[in-house]
């Protein structure tokens, strides 16, 4: 089957006002064998397959409602339309936060973040949702409401339905609400940064950081076209190949023991030209690497991480990349814009590099009129895609959810 990358609008968009709302819209959508695409705050609608069959959008855009925050528990329960920054606001009045980075805040939802998995540079210390959703709610493709886990942070012991939920893209079910574990908002934070004259230094201070004394929340990798709209000041030195970044949180004597340490470190290396961006500066260069357009995301060993951005940048030289280095997170942006051009670079340039690395690739935008396999889009499920499809037919059995958005054939 073959799957162009850009969406396909639904015939209309129901937005209900409550749960019960999005379980009728789901059963009447059931009974008519009318496909449902759930939609939160519309950030991320290019990655995936495109809406094939007729349907309706199902916006969670009025289920906001703050449903209980135990704050001296460190738990929050909210309806899963409520936007990040709304939940920012509330967490941020008991000086706590969902330590998870996002794209446009005042657009996601946390219900879309959810079915997304989505993460940024910070996830080397603090994980993904997946992380942080204690327990949730949501309808499945029947109509019918169903919960898993709870509202505290130790659960019973059995099968984690809501890691199979989370990430899932809405195609086992609609969450409509979820408890979420929270952490305390750090004092300070700081962003070290260095230019490396080629990636084989690159790969000697990434290694270094292994045994390094400070302890990062964030380690990226820059290479290839720079991006002019970078919020880190200074420009890459003449002649450097790659930036480092190497972001700290925790308190002030922490922080600036840390950037010290490293300081130190790096010197001793060689590395003489370095440059910290403190708390609000940092927090913005975060976002920024948060946000950075990418057409591909591909997960390989820490280890793996250079010589696979060298592989990307030797067959495209204007080639944007920027890898999450600690957790073998990489993400490229081509500088080729015709179609086939692009795909044929997909399937026989950057997927046998990923193969050949031992890892996977997603296909998360690209140009228009690119037409990819789904194995090309989500990368070969192997003997995984049996169970997965076994468990999409219990919680969708007419295939109404999401189809042919995700892995999942329907």
């Amino acid at each position: 089957m073959t799957l162009t990358v850009q969406p396909m609008p639904p015939s209309e968009i129901l937005t209900p006002s409550d749960e019960a709302g999005v379980a009728e819209a789901v059963r009447r959508a059931a009974a008519e064998r009318s496909a449902v695409y759930p939609i939160g705050g519309g950030t991320a609608p290019g990655c995936g397959g495109p809406t094939l069959r007729p349907g309706i959008g199902l916006s969670t855009s009025h289920l906001t409602r703050l449903v209980d925050h135990a704050a001296d528990d460190m738990t929050v329960t909210v309806e899963a339309g409520m936007t990040l920054a709304g939940l920012g606001r509330l967490l941020g009045a008991r000086n706590q936060r969902l330590p998870v980075d996002l794209c446009r805040p005042d657009r996601a939802t946390v219900g879309g973040l959810a079915a997304t998995n989505f993460f940024g540079p910070r996830r080397y210390a603090h994980g993904t949702m997946r992380d942080y959703v204690l327990g949730l709610r949501a309808v499945d493709g029947r109509g019918e409401v169903f919960s898993a886990g709870g509202r505290v942070v130790k659960n019973a012991a059995g099968y984690n339905l809501c890691r199979l939920m989370v990430g899932s893209r809405g195609t086992l079910g609609v969450i409509t609400e979820l408890t979420l574990m929270v952490r305390p908002t750090p004092e300070h934070a700081a962003v070290v940064a260095c230019d490396v004259e080629d990636l084989h230094e690159a790969e000697s201070r990434l290694a270094a950081l292994v045994t390094s004394q400070t302890r990062p929340v964030s380690i990226d990798l820059c290479a290839g076209r720079p991006r002019p709209d970078c919020p880190l000041p200074g420009a890459v030195a003449e002649g450097a190949a790659a930036r480092l970044l190497v972001g700290f949180e925790g308190s002030r004597p922490e922080i600036d023991w840390m950037v010290e340490q490293l300081g130190k470190e790096w010197g001793d290396a060689g590395i003489g030209r370095t440059t910290v961006s403190l708390a609000d500066e940092a927090a913005s260069l975060w976002q920024w690497l948060t946000e950075l357009a990418a057409e591909v995301r591909i997960h390989v060993r820490p280890g793996a991480v250079v010589a696979t951005v060298a592989g990307l940048l030797e067959f495209d030289p204007g080639a944007t990349v920027e890898a999450h280095a600690g957790d073998g997170v990489i993400r490229a942006q081509f500088s080729t814009r015709e179609p086939d051009e692009w795909a044929e670079s997909i399937v026989h340039r950057v997927s046998p590099l990923v193969d050949r690395a031992g890892g996977r690739m997603v296909v998360t935008s690209a140009p228009e009129g690119v037409a990819l396999e789904r194995d090309a889009v989500w990368g070969r499920a192997g003997d995984g895609r049996r169970i997965s499809q076994a468990i999409k037919e219990s919680f969708d059995p007419h295939g109404i959810l999401n189809p042919g958005r995700y892995v999942f054939d329907g």
